[in-house]
């Protein structure tokens, strides 16, 4: 910390003796505790100063008081005791005036933390709706978008459409590739694959036949939260076949051939 003066001044230790932070904040003030003596004093400053607020404002018996002031008046000098009687009541006014006072202190303290407290749940649930809404029209402008794109896709003549049908392990299993070769672009329309188990996610490879040459142009990552089922992939290669197999997260480095899902070739 550079300016532990600043820190002390800024209230903050404040709101932590009074229970008004957060708990990030409350361990944020603990870590400062622990490496700073000059703010342990000042929490403890803080702390006697309260206490001593709680006891003024606390039931009292003013003669009892009074009676011990005498006392300590007499055992050190000759001084006349002091005559209850004869107390002001001017006196009386002012004592009653302090102590209600320290009473309105207390209250608009903690109404003032209270308030302060509010604020902050307030700004960080309005921080939070905002930052949702946000995400809300982020997501619909890149669905927008990418719909956009799906339907050019489409309806590009010069878009090469190679469907997969299904393998001995899933016969039901369809799956169908649009492969964009001015863009290298391949999009996988997996609306008819099964929902991989957990821990399996599926993996599109590109063939070539003579020799057998599978190579890994990526993962159907988030299969289950994808609604459209419809996702996006790189392919610079010189592909004859595509197939996709149910691969572990995050993938294989070869295809394994007893999980081969769909396959077909280019025409």
């Amino acid at each position: 910390m550079t300016n532990i003066q600043q820190y002390i001044d800024s209230g903050v230790l404040e709101l932590y003796i009074c229970g008004a932070l957060s708990e990030e904040e409350s361990k944020a003030v603990s870590a400062e505790l622990k490496k700073h003596p000059e703010i342990v004093k000042e929490v403890e400053e803080i702390e006697t100063a309260l206490e001593h607020l709680s006891t003024a404002v606390a039931p009292y018996n003013p003669d009892a008081l009074l009676q011990k002031i005498q006392e300590k008046i007499n055992s050190s000098t000759n001084t006349i005791p002091i005559d209850r009687d004869r107390r002001s009541s001017k006196t009386k006014i002012v004592l009653y005036i302090g102590w209600a006072a320290s009473i309105l202190l207390l209250i608009g303290l903690f109404s003032v933390l209270n308030k302060n407290r509010e604020l902050r749940d307030t700004l960080n649930s309005v921080q939070t709706k905002n930052a949702l809404v946000e995400q809300e029209i982020e997501n619909a402008r890149d669905d927008a978008e990418k719909a956009k794109e799906l339907l050019n896709v489409y309806r590009d003549r010069n878009i090469v459409k190679i469907p997969l049908g299904g393998q001995k392990v899933a016969p039901e299993a369809y799956a169908e590739v649009h492969w964009d070769k001015k863009s290298n672009k391949v999009y996988i329309d997996a609306k008819d694959l099964p929902t991989p188990p957990p821990g399996k996610e599926y993996q599109v490879w590109s063939l070539t036949l003579k020799p057998l040459t599978p190579t890994s142009i990526g993962l159907l990552s988030n299969f289950q939260e994808d609604d459209n089922k419809i996702f996006i992939l790189e392919n610079a290669n010189a592909s004859q076949a595509f197939g996709i197999t149910l691969e572990p997260k995050g993938g294989s480095k070869t295809p394994t051939m007893e999980q081969l899902y769909t396959l077909g070739t280019v025409s």
